[in-house]
């Protein structure tokens, strides 16, 4: 065998133990007639001695090794004079007596070390070579445990695992689907799934009552740190259940997964908060409620009591108090302004109001308002001596909202209030069931078609679609949304009256839906599902900013694999295979 025991395992109650180890060398230092190296494997790092006095030929075939060499080391284990209590295997090195390399090594590009000289981009070119640093592996190693924790506990709540096909037809209503062309089929196209959605609704009118799967899932749409082209679902679906059955369930999965990895006891019940709600106190229906700041809406305390025009005509006026920051400078609250008026996030401008310490108070716009107004404000907002009142308006409350939401979160990550070791979840329900698209000029899905109208709203379907609500549900961490579902339309004419809504005629409802209206005729039960992203509740557990470094291979920002580069062209000789012709603009 290449190995009796691994790089991380050995004490020092293995003292005098004949031991073969095999791994990369990490580092190598010369101290006199003596040789150190350390070699790494997956489960850690042990300290190797090459004593020149003992074995001259041994100590100089040790000093031609280099840094990430295939080394395999037999020796014997003994006690560390200096010991390093950073590592486990700290109190014991290996008194080598035997080398073989077993594969050499080029100078890699980037250090093999937690805090490496490697940019992303040289770091996704030689994953492999990023994938043996620690931290990054302990991100994977979350994952697989976390992975195994969900399937065991729905496995215990009588949920089967189901694989979805990955090559299905398109579907409209939701991102960009990625096409495969059929060879067998010329002219016709496979789809890869943006959700095994409508497959696992065949599964419940199947019987198959509790369903789960691990799925991959493919959406061709603009990227950021938490979406890859290519993602990973845990996928449920569920019979014969309510709204408050669903949220239950997955509740306790989350409540036992938090326990188990990060040792963090969630609340009995978690909070419940309507997305109107969501959307008034915090501009999102995703609020990260780590931090205060909440929204306060001051129409009627700065609409018409001044001379200030751009508030006497705006639709909506909100602030936050930012506590004890009566002190920014000039140059802060510039930047803050800066921030707003941002590509990014798209306001006209911002307005400031020190309550300083002293009770004096200083605003941007000091000459529009008397000091009556100033303390009507300071009564609204709750402010204190030493806080900071920031204002945004304009002429779409919702809009300006989300404004407001974006300065919020700049204020709570400039103060360090974004404390990645603390949680705080909760749902968010009673979405829109629509919503406008200006692209598409008209009514689309919030969350997809199948979605079940809350029975309250049904009859306003016909004439005020626009203001019915969704039998749906988001489960939100830190600002995070990391799951959500629905109920599903389980009713056929429901279902085909929906499709008309959303700009279906019949032919085209059925010539794209037509397997779900058809399955829906055969006696199919009510219920409900929810998806969380493996690979954001992952990221959350592990306290990262991207879901990239808990994903093996991932792709970067333009959704390109710079390490297999991908995409590619294809040979002529495959184009005709599949017949197909290119086209490409300039």
């Amino acid at each position: 065998m290449y190995r009796t025991n691994t790089c991380g395992e050995l004490r020092l109650a293995d003292s005098g133990k004949d031991v073969t180890l095999a791994g990369w060398v990490q580092r190598l230092r010369k101290m006199g007639g003596m040789t150190f190296v350390d070699v790494r494997d997956r489960y850690g790092i042990t300290q190797i001695v090459f004593d020149e006095s003992a074995d001259a030929s041994l100590c100089s075939a040790a000093n031609k090794l280099g840094r990430e060499f295939c080394v395999q080391i037999k020796g014997v284990v003994s006690e560390r004079h200096s010991k390093n209590d950073k590592i486990p295997t700290g109190d014991i090195e290996i008194i080598a007596r035997e080398l073989n390399v077993l594969s050499e090594s080029i100078t890699p590009p980037f250090t093999i070390e937690d805090n490496t000289d490697g940019g992303d981009d040289i770091r996704m070119k030689y994953r492999y070579l990023d994938l043996r640093r620690s931290m990054v592996r302990r991100n994977l190693e979350l994952r697989h445990r976390m992975t195994i924790l969900i399937r065991n506990f729905l496995d215990s709540k009588h949920f089967i695992e189901v694989e979805t096909p990955i090559l299905i037809g398109s579907t409209p209503e939701g991102a960009r689907d990625f096409v495969v062309p059929s060879r067998m089929n010329p002219g016709q196209f496979y789809a890869l799934p943006q959700s095994p959605q409508t497959l696992k609704q065949l599964l419940m009118v199947s019987g198959f009552d509790r369903y789960f799967q691990i799925a991959k899932c493919f959406r061709d749409e603009d990227l950021r740190a938490d979406r890859q082209p290519e993602f990973t679902q845990i996928d449920c679906e569920m019979s014969f259940v309510n709204q408050n059955d669903v949220i239950d369930m997955f509740e306790e999965m989350c409540r036992h997964l938090f326990k188990e990895v990060r040792g963090v006891e969630l609340p009995e019940k978690l909070q419940q908060m309507t997305w109107q709600e969501a959307m008034r106190r915090f501009g999102s229906d995703k609020p990260d409620l780590r931090f205060g700041m909440e929204f306060v809406e001051l129409m009627e305390v700065l609409q018409g009591t001044g001379t200030f025009k751009v508030f006497d005509t705006a639709k909506y006026i909100g602030g936050i108090c930012v506590p004890g920051c009566a002190g920014y400078t000039r140059k802060q609250l510039d930047q803050l302004t800066d921030f707003v008026k941002s590509q990014q996030v798209g306001a006209k401008g911002m307005v400031y109001v020190k309550f300083n310490a002293d009770g004096t108070v200083k605003s941007s716009i000091d000459k529009f308002y008397t000091p009556e107004i100033w303390q009507r404000l300071k009564e609204k907002m709750e402010a204190k001596d030493g806080d900071l009142v920031l204002i945004l308006s304009g002429d779409n409350a919702n809009k300006t909202r989300v404004q407001l939401c974006s300065l919020r979160l700049e204020m709570g990550d400039r103060l360090g209030l974004l404390d990645k070791n603390k949680f705080e979840c909760l749902w968010i329900v009673d979405f829109p069931l629509f919503e406008w698209s200006d692209e598409e000029q008209r009514l689309m899905a919030t969350h997809h078609p199948f979605t079940m109208p809350n029975p309250d709203d049904i009859p306003l379907l016909d004439e005020h679609p626009e203001r019915v609500r969704a039998k749906a549900y988001d489960f939100v961490c830190n600002g995070i949304e990391v799951g959500g579902g629905s109920l599903r339309i389980h009713d056929g004419k429901l279902q085909e009256k929906m499709f008309r809504i959303l700009g279906f005629t019949p032919e085209k409802a059925m010539a794209q839906f037509g397997f779900l209206i058809n399955a829906f005729k055969y006696g199919a039960p009510p219920h409900a599902g929810l998806a969380f992203g493996l690979d954001r509740f992952v990221s959350i557990m592990a306290g990262l900013d991207s879901i990239r470094d808990c994903i093996a291979f991932p792709k970067n920002n333009s959704g390109r694999d710079v390490m297999l580069d991908a995409p590619g062209y294809l040979d002529q000789k495959q184009l005709d295979e599949l017949n197909l012709a290119l086209t490409v603009e300039d």
